[in-house]
């Protein structure tokens, strides 16, 4: 199946990129958990299928199109007519279309579409953390109405995963998802935090808080460890709910472990 026409927007006058390139590294299945949670989450799942034109952007797919072809096959169990666009700020990664899915070069500034869905994972890790407020922003702004940004970061296999979910409100929640079998406690994550946080792991701030407390919660586990790292994980994170964490309560049994909290729980002191 050959790509789609290109959506409105890209065919009109050429919008100059805003943005850098980024290393470009992905690989096959990078994403999964992060993608796995959108395709459950209710409000990405309402946004998309309310949407007049359920337009996703994936920003940064890199030097491979691999991800975004699965984000788009994984979306399209939410809503079958999809459009999904990749775009990259390098003209040398951007690739003819295929499987339904449109690549375009383009960066911040969305190449002058307005998407319902954007997602962005791996590429603000390359900047300063005082870039973020500046590209958080001039997504947003691009947003179709009611639209939603992902902004996240992995490690090289995707067992490590740490996303935020934004609207043109700002942040809503930050979201950590991981391999059960491969990493140890909660805290091995800090080293993937979005970059709004990866700075703030240290005493005084709100993530520090919350994963010492969530490492706290998984040693106080340990006796269900013979019941695997599912069972276990889901015993401390009831734990820090008792202690009056706002941690979500994933009631359907999660291939991974899940913990998601609104913004206010870990944002920024300062």
């Amino acid at each position: 199946m050959v790509g789609r026409a290109a959506p409105p927007g890209l065919s009109g006058p050429r919008i100059k990129p805003i943005g850098e390139i980024t290393r470009g590294t992905t690989g096959i299945n990078r994403l999964r958990r992060s993608d796995r949670r959108l395709v459950h989450d209710e409000v990405v799942r309402a946004r998309l299928r309310e949407a007049a034109d359920p337009l996703v952007v994936d920003l940064g797919y890199g030097a491979s199109p691999v991800t975004t072809l699965e984000l788009a096959a994984r979306l399209r169990g939410v809503r079958p007519d999809i459009r999904v666009v990749g775009l990259e700020i390098d003209p040398d990664r951007v690739v003819p279309g295929r499987d339904g899915v449109v690549f375009a070069r383009g960066g911040f500034e969305l190449a002058g579409l307005r998407p319902i869905l954007v997602r962005a994972f791996n590429v603000l890790r390359q900047y300063p953390e005082s870039a973020v407020p500046q590209a958080w922003s001039t997504i947003l702004s691009g947003l179709a109405p009611g639209g939603l940004l992902v902004d996240g970061t992995c490690d090289e296999l995707g067992r490590r995963c740490a996303w935020v979910l934004l609207d043109r409100s700002g942040p809503r929640s930050l979201t950590l998802a991981w391999d059960p079998f491969t990493v140890e406690r909660p805290s091995d994550i800090a080293e993937r935090l979005p970059k709004a946080l990866i700075h703030r792991n240290i005493p005084g701030e709100r993530i520090h808080t919350l994963l010492t407390a969530a490492d706290r919660a998984w040693s106080h586990a340990a006796p269900l460890a013979p019941y695997g790292p599912r069972v276990r994980w889901r015993e401390a994170a009831k734990m820090l709910r008792e202690q009056g964490f706002p941690v979500r309560d994933y009631r359907r049994r999660l291939r991974d472990c899940v913990l998601s909290v609104p913004w206010e729980t870990v944002a920024p002191a300062r």
